[in-house]
């Protein structure tokens, strides 16, 4: 079931969908289509929030030696239309995929990808983690390991791919790449830094929150 928020600011409109846990093959078919969708002006801007199952993904650029030998056959492997390096996807970790027209916005894919970071630095603090970026770096890092990745494609200043959070996944995965391509930083999650349990729904309820604000949406959420 996909639950949908909408909010308002003038004429701009924010979709909010949840979509549970699902594969990511489908999900990435689903970001296809709604970018075709939002290029025609048909839909809004979206937020898709979704859990999927472990994957490995090389952005265009990637270098597959980065997956190293060690990895599990069952870990299925997807090359896609992202910047960056290879990264982790899998449960405990909150991805997210804005579907955003940043003439909407501002026509700048470093204003985008400094603001998706803040997103996350914020919904961090919100818990008591204190986050930051790193020079030369994409991501958002707490205790120089990073605790979320981000990577997008722009097609006509329309965005789609974008960010994920680690919650609680498991970590071990990590071992089996070379994460965004970098050697000399681990990865870490909310609950290794807190030493407890983090409430996933809660986290994404913040993460709506902070996300909205940041693009200057009021809003109201469904109940």
């Amino acid at each position: 079931m996909i639950k949908t928020m909408n909010n308002t600011l003038v004429n701009t409109k924010i979709d909010i969908q949840d979509l549970g846990k699902l594969l990511y093959k489908k999900t990435w078919n689903y970001q296809k289509e709604l970018l075709k969708k939002r290029s025609n002006n048909e839909i809004n801007d979206t937020l898709i929030l979704v859990e999927h199952e472990p994957v490995f993904t090389l952005g265009k650029n990637a270098d597959e030696n980065h997956i190293l030998q060690n990895c599990p056959d069952n870990i299925k492997t997807y090359h896609i239309e992202r910047g960056g390096d290879v990264t982790y996807h899998g449960p405990g970790q909150l991805v997210g995929y804005p579907i955003l027209d940043l003439r909407n916005y501002k026509k700048s894919i470093s204003w985008y990808m400094r603001s998706l970071e803040q997103v996350i630095i914020d919904t961090l603090f919100d818990y008591n983690i204190t986050a930051n970026r790193k020079k030369g770096l994409t991501g958002v890092w707490c205790n120089n390991e990073k605790i979320a990745a981000l990577g997008v494609r722009v097609s006509r200043w329309i965005t789609m791919h974008g960010f994920s959070l680690n919650i609680d996944p498991n970590l071990n995965h990590y071992k089996n790449i070379i994460p965004c391509g970098i050697f000399e930083h681990g990865v870490t999650s909310m609950s290794g830094v807190l030493n407890k349990t983090v409430d996933y729904e809660h986290v994404k309820k913040t993460i709506i929150k902070k996300f909205l604000y940041q693009f200057s949406v009021d809003y109201t959420l469904d109940k």
